[in-house]
């Protein structure tokens, strides 16, 4: 039986020779034969040189080079797209998915468990920010979705063959794979642990892509936002109709009419800003609606490296 094991990489030339090393030394313990499969998002530095050595060194290793960068959730799934394996495991390359956990996920999958999830309990170094920026978006999409994932959830996983199939099938651009998963059944169990720093390097999440990262995994599994802006749009609509009532009784019934322009100033600018936002909310989903229906592919390759190697060591197989 064969394991796929799934690696995006991106910009991580110091940390690939070292992740091989350890995920072979503890694969190597293990009676299953086993493929590497890197999957380069666009590299800029000597990534794609340093995976072409290695395929040339090791016919376990095979590099999926993307043509540009597409994002780690794309590079994922362009490797689960690729993957042979009766199990796929797919995990970071800068250490922070320990490879010595890998015989225990091959433990829980020879249970009968099709989705082998890990669960993050702390990041080692990790800043107060962003553990708690972390916690907040999970409570978050939680409380707006009907699917639930678990605080502190990773790309850390194993999945079954029959899984990595009806994943396949899976075509949207807008990818929360820790969403699709959660959704997607068969029987599933966790395991936790403590992602310790980086081997080397630094990490390449920037804020600004845990913000769309959010945003997809809101977006891609809650109409929540939207009925947000109804619920806001009514109540406005109340406001502003129990507003003319009192106008109109000032107006009408007293003769304390008190010039206006400040309510009026402050009501338009309340309205306005808050018809924007409903509209920026329903922008974002006719955007997703756009990007979808052009149906373009999700990823292009560059470079398939390995694959004439792993097909020699098979055609030498009397």
């Amino acid at each position: 039986m064969l394991i796929s094991i799934v690696v995006p990489v991106f910009n991580e030339e110091e940390n690939i020779a070292f992740f091989h090393a350890e995920v072979c030394r503890h694969m190597e313990s293990m009676p299953y034969d086993f493929e590497i499969l890197f999957v380069d998002d666009g590299s800029r530095d000597a990534t794609p040189f340093i995976l072409e050595r290695l395929t040339g060194q090791d016919s376990r290793v095979r590099a999926l080079i993307l043509a540009r960068n597409f994002g780690h959730q794309i590079a994922l799934s362009c490797g689960l797209d690729h993957a042979e394996g009766d199990a796929v495991i797919t995990m970071d390359g800068d250490m922070q998915h320990p490879p010595s956990m890998l015989p225990e996920l091959i433990a829980a999958w020879e249970q009968g468990y099709q989705v082998v999830q890990t669960i993050r309990q702390s990041t080692e170094g990790a800043s107060w920010f962003k553990n708690v920026t972390s916690s907040l978006f999970y409570k978050l999409i939680n409380g707006m979705s009907k699917i639930h994932i678990y605080e502190g959830g990773s790309d850390f996983r194993l999945l079954d063959r029959q899984v990595v199939a009806s994943f396949r099938r899976f075509r949207e651009r807008a990818r929360f794979i820790r969403g699709m998963i959660s959704a997607i059944g068969y029987r599933q169990t966790h395991i936790e642990f403590t992602a310790p720093p980086r081997f080397a390097g630094t990490s390449k999440f920037s804020f600004q892509r845990m913000l769309h990262f959010a945003l997809d995994g809101i977006t891609s599994y809650s109409k929540t936002p939207l009925r947000i802006a109804f619920y806001i749009g009514i109540l406005c609509g109340l406001a502003s109709f129990a507003l003319t009532l009192h106008v109109l009784y000032i107006k009408l019934l007293t003769e304390e009419a008190v010039p206006g322009w400040a309510t009026i100033s402050a009501s338009i600018l309340l309205l306005g800003g808050l018809q924007l936002a409903g509209l920026g909310v329903i922008g974002e989903y006719v955007g997703r609606i756009f990007e979808e229906v052009k149906q373009r592919p999700l990823y292009w390759l560059r470079a398939d490296m390995g694959r004439q190697n792993r097909q020699a060591d098979k055609d030498s197989v009397p």
